[in-house]
């Protein structure tokens, strides 16, 4: 004879399908807010962004970025054409900027955004100029775009960052543009910065309380 089958109270049955229910939303929470991390850890939402071929884009909206500071290699003292001319305006994003201020390391996906400015128009030989505020330096038209991104995979070969330049020029920029060489800019950061990037210059504001 066949046994008869047991039936579950209908309470039973309802709690069950609950539990199975909550333990199910718990797993695609989960899974939600280890995709969430992973896009943190990358910066995949505020971080730079890649054509099809490779190439960085431009980003946008910088100038609402952390401003880190500004250093100043007039073309007057530099033999009349300085490296990189003249005001280096950094900026870098503040998903990057609160990360560093909490663990003291730039997180992947971090962009440092050098927009050079030239200086006023002077006809002193040593380009400066004299303003309501005294005899000094002061900002005129803007004069390129230089970036370093730091993603440690597709920089391997250069400790991690890859450098660029949208042109040394009034704006507009390009849109689009290729990894400078190891030679170009990324040699000078191996010998010179502070792991890849020019700390000393932004001290006093990442320092800041």
């Amino acid at each position: 004879m066949m046994k008869k089958l047991t039936r579950l109270p209908k309470a039973a049955i309802a709690a069950t399908a609950l539990l199975a229910i909550a333990q199910g939303a718990a797993v695609f929470a989960n899974a939600d807010q280890g995709s969430a991390m992973g896009r943190q850890a990358t910066g995949a939402d505020w971080g730079p962004k890649w054509t099809a071929d490779g190439k960085l884009k431009i980003p946008e909206g910088y100038h609402e970025w952390v401003f880190l500071g500004s250093p100043l290699t007039p073309n007057a003292l530099n033999g009349g054409e300085a490296g990189f001319p003249e005001y280096h305006n950094v900026y870098v994003q503040p998903q990057a900027f609160h990360a560093y201020k909490k663990t003291g390391k730039w997180p992947e996906g971090t962009i440092m955004f050098k927009e050079l400015q030239l200086v006023r128009p002077s006809m002193s030989a040593d380009g400066s100029s004299v303003e309501a505020s005294g005899r000094g330096y002061f900002p005129g038209v803007r004069n390129g775009v230089d970036i370093s991104v730091k993603d440690s995979r597709r920089f391997a070969d250069t400790n991690g960052w890859g450098f660029y330049t949208f042109g040394h020029h009034a704006p507009p920029y390009a849109e689009t543009a290729s990894a400078q060489p190891l030679e170009a800019c990324a040699a000078c950061h191996i010998a010179n910065a502070t792991n890849m990037v020019f700390s000393k210059f932004y001290d006093p504001i990442l320092e800041a309380e």
